[in-house]
């Protein structure tokens, strides 16, 4: 059973799953169709940064996945026998 604390941070996380999501839609589908003087155009980075930005994420996601799984296959790591 999940404790109030649990559920406070699981539910901050969907929250901010959620604005970010939110964010980086209207960044990518409803901005370029928008006039470049808008105002709605200050409070989102140029558009170059909607393929950099997700492609930095990927990279380090997969280090990190990278990284744990060397961890892991070396702490379980078997020692050679000598005969």
């Amino acid at each position: 059973m999940a404790t109030g604390a649990d559920q406070v941070v699981g539910m901050s996380l969907v929250l901010f799953s959620l604005l970010l999501f939110s964010y980086y839609t209207v960044w990518v589908i409803v901005l370029p169709f928008v006039d470049s003087d808008h105002l709605l155009h200050r409070y989102f980075l140029p558009r170059e940064y909607s393929v950099i930005l997700p492609g930095i994420a990927a990279v380090v996601l997969l280090l990190c996945i990278g990284a744990f799984t060397v961890v892991v296959v070396w702490k379980n790591r078997k020692p050679k026998k000598v005969d």
